[in-house]
């Protein structure tokens, strides 16, 4: 279930946001976390062809014609090097799947099903996105002994790739965790999957990436900008400039007006590169033109989103278990309209900003005739239509 890599509908922002909503209301309740990331170094090519076709067989249940397909597929095969002509001799290749095939990452996924159980037995929290796997524990700053499990999971991990493949924080500020041999000691931010979380879960530092590297791609683009017609400008302006504005934005909901605002300069800038405003040009009715939603409303579209495909079937079913429908026994005005139950939360600044509280939110405040969209294409219409009422109300 908590595997997000190669599967349908399942992506690297909806693994951050459920492990970020986690987080979120952990902090909610007055307990510090423990974030640890592994990272298999060369995944794809250590695995071991004699394991896979027992692990296909005996857990997957993969067994005659199909199971012939597969070790033909992957047996028999040799590599050497040719360098003008003069060739090595060949070796045969009895480790690793073909990590650019459709089939070496199915592969590769099943050939992991047991790190799941591995470390459900230790009590951690976890999520996978093909190699990469984030464990987590939340405890009372007090209850170190809670946190220490972490340490027993990676030791069991490590055992398991050994035999098979081959005002609370501030507590814990000296905590060190040994991680197979080694002292670990904790650090103020970490990148997962291309986001750099830190231990506020503030995103000050993921925000001031992005803009930095944004602002540099929009210099360049900037110098070339009268060679390039308007459509071509657009395109690169997208590629380099608004995806990164884009890619796991759901996480920033609810961050600080500060962070908000960095985008959004980002964003005018781009604007103004691409329809080539002036600086002091005010940039609101440049933004319409563009039917360009500015950042803050970006944030609730993508949210939402997520919320219309987890209610229909379309988003993991980890993101769908967090949203329970509004049912009341008595026959209200409210019963049946479609409206998702508000979780209890202690602070806005925690919880407030988890996805279990902020997508029932938006959610309910949404007109029926959004909420009750027959299709995504329907639905993603009518909600930018909607905000962009709202952004540009005049």
């Amino acid at each position: 279930m908590y595997q997000s890599g190669f599967r349908p509908h399942h992506s690297t922002e909806t693994a951050l946001v459920k492990v970020v909503n986690d987080l979120l209301l952990t902090s909610d309740q007055g307990c510090v976390s423990l974030l640890v990331l592994l990272d298999l170094s060369a995944a794809f090519d250590t695995i071991d062809h004699t394991i896979l076709f027992d692990r296909l067989e005996n857990v997957v249940g993969i067994k005659g014609t199909v199971l012939s397909w597969l070790r033909s597929y992957l047996t028999d095969r040799y590599q050497f090097v040719d360098i003008n002509g003069d060739f090595s001799m060949r070796t045969e290749v009895t480790f690793g799947v073909p990590q650019g095939s459709v089939l070496g990452p199915l592969l590769f996924t099943l050939y992991m099903l047991p790190l799941g159980q591995i470390i459900r037995k230790q009590g951690i929290s976890f999520h996978c996105y093909a190699d990469d796997t984030q464990l987590y524990v939340s405890a009372k700053s007090e209850d170190r002994q809670k946190l220490s499990k972490v340490e027993d999971c990676v030791n069991d991990i490590r055992r398991w790739m050994l035999t098979s493949p081959r005002v609370a924080r501030s507590n814990l500020s000296d905590y060190t965790v040994t991680l197979d041999g080694l002292s670990v000691s904790s650090c103020t931010a970490v990148k997962d999957l291309g986001v750099i979380i830190d231990s506020n879960l503030s995103f000050d530092a993921h925000v001031d990436n992005i803009t930095r590297i944004a602002f540099f791609h929009l210099r360049n683009i900037s110098k070339i900008r009268n060679i390039l017609s308007l459509h071509d400008a657009e395109i690169l302006v997208h590629a380099f400039v608004t995806s990164r504005l884009d890619y796991c934005n759901a996480l920033l909901s609810g961050c600080s007006s500060k962070n908000i605002n960095k985008l959004q300069l980002v964003q005018n800038a781009a604007a103004r590169v691409l329809t080539r405003t002036r600086r002091y040009d005010h940039i609101t009715p440049i933004l319409s033109t563009l039917y360009w939603l500015p950042v803050k409303f970006l944030i609730k579209f993508k949210i939402l989103l997520l919320t219309y495909k987890a209610l229909h079937g379309l988003a993991p079913q980890y993101l769908s278990d967090l949203l329970v429908l509004y049912d009341l026994p008595r026959l209200l005005r409210s019963k049946g309209a479609g409206y998702l139950t508000l979780p209890r939360i202690v602070k806005a600044t925690a919880g407030g900003r988890a996805f279990a509280y902020r997508a029932p939110q938006l959610w309910n405040s949404l007109p029926i005739s959004v909420r009750d969209s027959d299709t995504v294409s329907v639905f993603t219409s009518r909600l930018k239509t909607y905000l962009f009422t709202q952004a540009y109300p005049n």
